[in-house]
């Protein structure tokens, strides 16, 4: 044996001692382990193929709504206004004139707070 620092080291293996485990007790880890991960694996497939039916159905409602698009273009190309449109434009400009009167009234009665001390 050799004197390091104080210390006496003797010859023979190094690093950690193998762990005396009970081999049942290791196997039953080892099951429990592919358990959970069996049962991860199914949770992230189950997620993955929510997200994707998702995703299907955004791309189904976005390619009718292009289709709508493309029917209103080619009705206005043929000199015809689609009803939609107009509603449209009559909505907006019916909110317009309901927002220009909403600012109006919250400026006069910020105006007549700042009046009143």
């Amino acid at each position: 044996s050799q004197v390091v620092g104080g210390k006496v080291k003797k010859p023979g293996k190094r690093g950690r001692k193998p762990a005396k485990i009970d081999l049942k007790a290791k196997l039953e880890r080892s099951r429990q382990s592919a358990r959970e991960c069996r049962a991860r694996k199914k949770l992230r497939y189950q997620y993955l193929e929510e997200l994707v039916s998702s995703r299907e159905r955004a791309i189904c409602a976005l390619r009718e709504e292009l289709e709508m698009y493309k029917q209103w273009c080619m009705a206005m190309d043929q000199g015809k206004i689609p009803s939609e449109i107009k509603a449209l434009l009559t909505g907006e400009e019916q909110g317009k004139a309901q927002q220009n009167s909403t600012k109006l009234a919250k400026a006069v009665k910020t105006e007549a707070n700042s009046s009143n001390p």
